[in-house]
């Protein structure tokens, strides 16, 4: 009796995935429970030996496109990650925090300042103070 295989097509392998770890998270995962991977626009087809070699290769070469796209947005100037939250309002949040008459729900409503953003920024002042 022959065995079921079974498939996941996909167009193109960024759909599946924006990292490389996570490409190989998930082509690990699917050979685990049997599952082969087939992209259409990049011609891997699991199933074959040279599909499987190809899937690795390409996961590197993705890899590779983001690093040198990260440096090449680096040397232009351009920095990645969210921007930081103004230091005054961080101030400001830290005021009406130490007078104890405001919420942190209303601390966030004035300043715009986050809950997680505040009690993060409390903690370091605190860690700074044990350390002097």
């Amino acid at each position: 009796m022959q065995e079921k295989v079974m498939y996941l097509w996909v167009y193109k392998l960024d759909c599946l995935g924006r990292s490389t770890k996570k490409l190989i998270e998930l082509s690990e995962e699917l050979q685990e429970r049997g599952i082969e991977l087939v992209s259409i626009r990049d011609s891997i087809d699991t199933t074959t030996a040279v599909g499987k070699a190809m899937f690795k290769m390409l996961a590197v070469l993705i890899s590779e496109r983001t690093r040198a796209g990260l440096e090449s947005a680096r040397v232009r100037g351009r920095k990645g990650g969210r921007p930081k939250k103004d230091r005054k309002d961080i101030e400001k949040a830290f005021k009406l925090y130490d007078t104890k008459q405001y919420t942190v729900k209303e601390i966030e409503e004035v300043t715009n300042v986050s809950k997680a953003t505040l009690y993060r920024e409390i903690r370091k002042r605190k860690s700074k103070k044990e350390i002097v």
